[in-house]
């Protein structure tokens, strides 16, 4: 069976949801000022900006869209707008998350921020694997929202849904033709149990205007030294 006829034989439940407060950790480097920002004058930002917006795959598809998202999705006039559109404009250019391929981001987050912890460096690890070098520092910083309106909710659905399947293989295929379906129905997007943290409670907006009142939180640092767990620390907040 293909993962569009398995999505298609979920009989999904809805929830109208108010979460006032779910956590997104967003790597610090894509809050930072751009690098060319301290090699030009004030006189200059105008060139600088015409420099981004020609690079920008974010600025870009605000202006144009993409195949699998039209320009008009995109917010403005928000705060950290930027962000929202990040989530949905950059994705993995040959690979699938699990309910966003190539084309089209999501907006994913958590309950908590543990949970948000456990999906990074699921990530992350996979990536020291490729090289079979366990040794990384990366910050991230918390990126809190609030979601409201109608979700797909699969926190209860037994036998759990090939989309939440922990085979990347598997999970992800599943969960992409899954979102379409869920898109499709207009639905904001899904509320699922976290594959990598027992316990835990994710989310993954479909929309960029199902994010909303976007604040910045805490900077974490996770160190990988030779092993699969990072160490977790505090830097602000």
């Amino acid at each position: 069976m293909t993962a569009d006829a398995a999505a298609a034989q979920i009989t999904y439940p809805i929830s109208t949801i108010a979460i006032e407060r779910a956590v997104r950790l967003v790597a610090t480097a894509r809050l930072r000022d751009p690098v060319l920002l301290g090699l030009v004058g004030a006189a200059h930002l105008d060139d600088l900006a015409e420099i981004e917006g020609a690079t920008s795959a974010r600025l870009q598809q605000q202006a144009r869209g993409s195949g699998a998202l039209a320009a008009r999705e995109l917010v403005s006039a928000l705060p950290h707008a930027a962000f929202i559109n990040a989530a949905f404009t950059y994705w993995r250019p040959r690979e699938q998350n699990r309910f966003n391929g190539p084309g089209r981001g999501a907006w994913y987050a958590a309950l908590h921020v543990d949970t948000c912890i456990a999906e990074v460096s699921f990530h992350l690890v996979r990536e020291l694997e490729r090289v079979n070098y366990f040794s990384a520092t990366v910050d991230y910083a918390e990126m809190f929202a609030s979601f409201a309106g109608q979700f797909a909710d699969l926190r209860h659905v037994k036998p759990a849904p090939a989309c939440l399947n922990p085979d990347i293989a598997i999970g992800y295929p599943a969960g992409n033709a899954f979102a379409d379906t869920v898109r499709a129905d207009g639905k904001n997007g899904i509320v699922y149990p976290s594959v990598r943290h027992n316990g835990g409670t994710c989310l993954v907006a479909l929309w960029p205007t199902a994010v909303q009142s976007v604040t910045q939180g805490r900077v974490l640092r996770l160190q990988w030294k030779g092993g699969r767990a990072p160490k977790v620390d505090i830097l602000s907040g």
